[in-house]
């Protein structure tokens, strides 16, 4: 999927799946794993409550100042620095999720953060290597988003049928918004107004905008997929 991650199979500077990669999806399973386990250790209790809100505070102190960072006329570009792929969106989501545990904002992490974000992890869009702000930039802000919706879902639970309408709304509120933007711009945010130009999993879903039209398909089934379960276990069982 694009919407708003990287789907490039490789790029001119960060190679997927070379050595360095590997080492990132080692650290990024073994937080998985750590979160989780904090996630139901500390569920319903007030060190969870301080938990979660350290962790809220954590992740803006992190993203903010590479953000600003961008932002500065030496390294903003149009279609690069500004917060609109929905990876970005993603870690501001987070922090609110877990300063209020809203169930409509953990509801948004766990969709797009166990779909788009993981999906740009594993298949990264990253001409920069380390030790540039932009390398540092990328794999935090994808880490931590991960991290923190699968803490939330460990500490509170997934979502309902609610949660699943709400984040199609939200997304396909953003795609249309981004859309309009790039037109305007000539940028290309999200992949959604042409593919991009290095290899990606777009090739493989044909033209624009029909590559478009076949992501919202698989995305919103997927998204469903993922809300059945928890659906069906929080349904009250016939005696």
């Amino acid at each position: 999927m694009a919407l708003g991650t990287g789907v490039g199979l490789a790029s001119r500077g960060f190679q997927s799946f070379s050595a360095e990669h590997l080492v990132i999806l080692a650290v990024f399973a073994l937080g998985v794993v750590a979160f989780a386990v904090a996630g139901v250790r500390l569920r319903g209790t007030e060190a969870g409550t301080r938990f979660t809100r350290a962790f809220a505070v954590t992740i803006p102190v992190f993203t903010v100042p590479f953000q600003v960072l961008q932002l500065l006329p030496g390294d903003f570009g149009l279609g690069t620095s500004l917060p609109l792929q929905i990876c970005d969106l993603s870690w501001m989501v987070a922090v609110y999720a877990l300063w209020t545990r809203d169930r409509l904002a953990v509801a948004l992490l766990y969709f797009w953060g166990l779909t788009l974000t993981v999906q740009a992890i594993v298949t990264p869009s990253l001409d920069q290597t380390f030790p540039d702000p932009r390398w540092f930039m990328f794999w935090g802000m994808h880490l931590l988003t991960v991290w923190a919706s699968v803490h939330l879902v460990a500490a509170v639970g997934g979502p309902d049928w609610a949660g699943f309408r709400f984040t199609v709304a939200v997304t396909a509120v953003w795609a249309v918004l981004v859309m309009v933007f790039n037109a305007l711009t000539d940028t290309n945010y999200g992949y959604l107004n042409r593919k991009p130009d290095t290899a990606s999993l777009l090739d493989v879903l044909g033209p624009w905008p029909l590559y478009v039209a076949v992501e919202v398909v698989i995305l919103v089934a997927v998204w469903a997929l993922m809300t059945w379960p928890w659906q069906r276990a929080a349904e009250p069982r016939a005696l």
